[in-house]
């Protein structure tokens, strides 16, 4: 596996690397997601992107997922936001926070969102046109959830998209291979930590 990523056309863009997501401690500890997330070993793996991205002067985004404390406002059309309300990436919350890990730095962009895709309800795409980036390198978690929405979007925005299959994670191995091996092999280039970070190093 190979492939070509030009720091200059490149952003990397972190999911959800927060504690209730991926912490021992978190709200979803007893779900399967720390689990997973510790098999595919996502907090050092996303970290050696990062810091990959950061030595070529590829900028880092990260996306956090937020719940503002008004009953509600989550909304219940769909599953997966009742399951995130009430009690969960409660805005200001060590829940919601990023893992300690994975801090952001100066000159790496946080962006919030209520929503599924980073795409909707945020301004990413005007910062990535205005940087010139052609090409998102994609991780985090959940790979079958917000990840999943974002690549697509993504995708129909115009992007090309590495996914980097051993830096996500998600509920279970199981949802974690119906994502990498069946619902997005059209929609981005597959990739894994040790590949990317080697393209990342020009």
């Amino acid at each position: 596996m190979s492939t070509t990523l030009a720091p200059t056309t490149t952003a990397v863009l972190v999911i959800d690397m927060q504690n209730d997501t991926v912490h021992a401690d978190g709200a979803y500890a007893t779900s399967g997601a720390v689990e997973h997330a510790q098999s595919q070993d996502v907090i050092g793996n996303v970290g050696s992107v990062v810091d990959a991205a950061r030595t070529s002067g590829a900028p880092v985004f990260y996306s956090r997922i937020v719940v503002y404390p008004v009953a509600g406002m989550s909304g219940t059309n769909a599953p997966i936001f009742q399951m995130l309300a009430p009690d969960t990436f409660k805005l200001d919350s060590w829940g919601a926070q990023i893992v300690d890990e994975l801090t952001p730095v100066a000159g790496d962009v946080v962006l919030d969102r209520t929503r599924m895709s980073v795409f909707n309800g945020t301004a990413i795409d005007n910062m990535l046109r205005n940087l010139g980036i052609e090409t998102l390198v994609v991780v985090g978690a959940w790979t079958n959830m917000a990840v999943e929405h974002t690549v697509r979007d993504a995708a129909d925005h115009g992007y090309q998209v590495t996914l980097v299959e051993d830096a996500t994670s998600s509920l279970s191995a199981e949802w974690q291979h119906a994502a990498t091996s069946f619902a997005l092999t059209n929609i981005a280039t597959v990739s894994d930590t040790a590949t990317v970070t080697a393209a990342l190093a020009g």
